[in-house]
């Protein structure tokens, strides 16, 4: 308990009335870190004698308060307490101090005689894990309190002995800037006259065992550029012009959309670009290819670049290696008024253990759970959060509704779901404690991404969560309140696992695993999903995209264009990791970035690469312009099979619809064998226009098909169809037929031989 102010008084050898020195014992705490109520002691008390005024100045020489009836010189106590007298003052006056440091004075604003900067309701919402702004009340601020401008810090901390506050401004010694505790909220606070944005600051945590941590800020919304690992005082200034987009977003369903990602790793997309400079050129690649999305591998800060953004200290931080948290809004801004939406890579699996970050962060366990058998992540070193805190969930629901508000996120693409779902993810029995009924589930975990997937639906009109998750855990996309976890799409990396899996085997073996590419579509419609060729394809020794496929380096390239044109055509959104679209032969390198150059005029194969990026290209104005591909996607009436049996031929077709009477028929052949008088049944009759070949010329292909690219279905029947048509299927190849009796929509591309 903090002893009055004081009880009696003194007068020093300067005449100056000084009251009754602390009790040894506050002073040592007060001194060491320790104490929880700074403010209890230092600043400005009324007592019986009149105005006590304490100031702990470590290193001055003098300290004078000044008030408007005039100053008193403060006298030294020990250990750079000053402490003073003012008689007959009944009421606390405005006042400021001048203090003197080797014979230079400064005149300095007393933060310790104004009241916390959290209030009540902000401490309740906290203690009840409901603060869904969380960041508006902890991390760093700027303030003006009472006409004094500065920054109010608050931090939870609720097993610290103490909290000090050190940076920039006190040449990192944390003595004079104690915090207080804001009772059993865990919170301590502090506000401190004139500091302002572009501060570095960090807290010194006094642990129960007497060990003093420095930690970065759980909250800051700017870090230091690593390898430095403060935090960073800021304030946004930026004036967003997407107003239109977010309107035009908040009244779209997702999955009644189109959406074709485009997945990227910011720092490799091309080296050394800042957020502003990549805003000068990544929307117009993006527009350029008709992708309507992109999303970014993790932007929040983390210490090791090889992680990849994976491993995060900064939830609520964009990484400073690119820029400002309001460049990455400018990026952001940018992309949205070239019509292009964001989504960026959540993880709310786990933490590193690096000392400055969330581990041990007030020295006990506090962000992770206190079981090691729960604590410890085996596959990546890491630590997993306690998901059955209320202040961890409550860090963790406000940071995804953060990126959504604060930075006009689109969409949030969760990571390593199973591994929060599972309490035996990658763990042998006995490294794992089973839940409450004996089973494995954590059901911890499934209750915070409940309530994340439903607070951003509520509060961000629009947004889409989409979950990485690699099991078959039932309701992943199902809604909350029907018991499924709520996310709005699903990584479907069954379909990946297989897909890649069939296109690997020599074409001769394809025969036998045809059911690899027809699987999918029997659990298609269990979940919402996305189809992701993504970064984990193409690292650690799995070689690119085209380098997976057999054959020469013509049929290699061949099988990468069948294969995207099946995609885009199956059921599900796409998402393609970047240098993809122009079949770099290696695998991604986050040192190196892109192999560019591939595309330069003067490289002899360039034309090879710019055949399948022109082929993306024309997928995605295709798509994006057909509502048959993407309207139905999570409805049974949107697809059917016209050909499922035909494993000796390695052929696959289906038809496509929108629900409102248009259709595309899509047929691959995934044999180097092309088809002359391949027939195929038919939905209608009539007239049908191929609207895309993959095998024409202009992408690279032989162009087998030739010119004409109107065929006339037959009322001859065919594998249940009334009607069919013969047609060429090149080798390796996939077309789209659309009927003839449509109207073309606007800019609608021609057979890609024309390309």
């Amino acid at each position: 308990m903090t002893v009055p102010p004081t009880t009696r008084t003194t007068t020093a050898r300067s005449g100056a009335l000084v009251p009754a020195p602390l009790p040894t014992e506050e002073h040592d705490r007060l001194l060491s870190g320790e104490h929880h109520d700074p403010h209890g002691l230092l600043g400005a008390h009324l007592t019986p004698e009149g105005l006590v005024v304490r100031a702990l100045r470590s290193g001055a020489d003098q300290v004078v308060v000044e008030t408007g009836a005039g100053e008193t010189r403060l006298v030294p106590d020990r250990d750079g307490l000053f402490t003073g007298l003012l008689p007959g003052v009944d009421e606390v006056p405005a006042y400021q101090l001048r203090v003197s440091y080797a014979g230079v004075e400064y005149v300095q604003q007393d933060g310790y005689r104004l009241p916390p900067t959290l209030g009540e309701l902000d401490l309740h919402l906290i203690a009840e894990g409901r603060h869904e702004q969380l960041w508006r009340a902890l991390g760093s601020h700027l303030r003006t309190v009472e006409g004094i401008p500065g920054t109010a810090f608050a931090v939870w901390a609720p097993n610290a002995a103490g909290v000090r506050l050190i940076g920039d401004f006190n040449h990192w010694d944390g003595t004079g800037h104690p915090m207080r505790s804001l009772g059993s909220s865990g919170v301590w606070e502090l506000f401190v006259p004139w500091v302002g944005a572009g501060t570095r600051y960090k807290y010194e945590v006094r642990t129960g065992d007497g060990r003093v941590l420095e930690k970065a800020d759980p909250l800051a919304r700017e870090a230091e550029c690593p390898p430095g690992t403060a935090s960073v005082v800021t304030e946004s200034t930026y004036e967003w012009e997407d107003a239109d987009w977010l309107a035009r977003r908040a009244a779209t369903a997702p999955h009644e959309a189109p959406m074709s990602v485009y997945e990227l790793h910011l720092p490799s997309w091309r080296p050394g670009l800042t957020y502003r400079q990549l805003a000068d050129e990544l929307p117009a690649y993006l527009q350029e290819l008709n992708f309507t999305h992109v999303e970014f591998m993790p932007v929040m800060e983390h210490p090791f670049g090889g992680s990849w953004g994976y491993q995060v200290s900064g939830f609520y931080a964009p990484t400073a290696r690119l820029g400002s948290p309001d460049d990455f809004r400018f990026l952001v801004d940018t992309l949205h008024r070239h019509g292009i939406g964001v989504i960026v890579d959540w993880v709310p699996a786990h933490f590193p253990k690096d000392d400055f970050a969330l581990a041990r962060f007030d020295g006990e366990p506090l962000y992770e759970p206190a079981d090691p058998l729960r604590a410890e992540h085996p596959d990546w070193g890491t630590l997993e959060f306690d998901y059955g805190r209320t202040e961890v969930r409550n860090f963790l629901v406000a940071n995804a509704v953060y990126w959504c508000e604060e930075f006009h996120i689109d969409g949030l693409r969760v990571d390593a779901v199973a591994s929060m779902l599972y309490l035996d993810y990658s763990r042998e029995p006995g490294q794992w404690v089973p839940n409450a009924e004996g089973g494995h589930q954590n059901f911890d975990a499934v209750r915070f991404l409940q309530e994340m997937n439903a607070t951003v639906y509520r509060r961000c009109p629009g947004v889409v969560t989409i979950a990485e998750e690699s099991t078959a855990w039932a309701g992943v996309t199902r809604p909350t309140d029907t018991g499924g976890l709520g996310f709005g799409l699903k990584w479907n990396m069954g379909w990946m696992h297989d897909s890649l899996q069939y296109l690997g085997r020599e074409a001769v073996h394809r025969r036998y695993h045809h059911d690899e590419l027809t699987f999918a579509m029997t659990y298609a419609y269990s979940e919402n999903y996305v189809l992701p060729i993504s970064h984990d394809e193409v690292v650690h020794g799995k070689g690119s995209l085209v380098a997976k496929m057999p054959g020469d380096w013509w049929q290699q390239r061949a099988t990468v264009r069948a294969y995207l044109g099946f995609m885009w055509a199956h059921p599900g959104k796409q998402l393609l990791f970047m240098g993809q679209e122009f079949v770099q032969g290696v695998e991604w390198d986050h040192d190196a970035g892109l192999q560019w150059w591939l595309l330069a005029e003067d490289w002899p194969a360039a034309a090879d690469h710019r055949g399948v990026q022109h082929l993306v290209r024309d997928l995605n104005r295709t798509y994006r312009e057909r509502p048959e591909l993407w309207r139905l996607d999570t409805d049974p009436a949107g697809f059917e099979w016209l050909d499922v049996t035909a494993a000796e031929e390695n052929v696959y077709a289906f038809v496509r619809r929108d629900g409102t009477g248009r259709q595309l028929v899509s047929i691959s052949n995934f044999s180097p064998v092309p088809r002359p008088a391949y027939r195929v049944g038919l939905p209608q009759g009539g007239d049908w226009r191929t609207v895309l070949d993959t095998d024409a010329p202009g992408y690279g292909g032989s162009g087998a098909a030739g010119e004409a690219a109107v065929v006339t279905a037959e009322a001859v029947p065919w594998k249940g169809w009334d009607s069919s048509l013969e047609l060429v299927v090149p080798p390796l190849a996939t077309v789209w037929l659309v009927p003839q009796d449509r109207t073309p929509a606007p800019e609608e591309p021609v057979a890609a031989r024309h390309a």
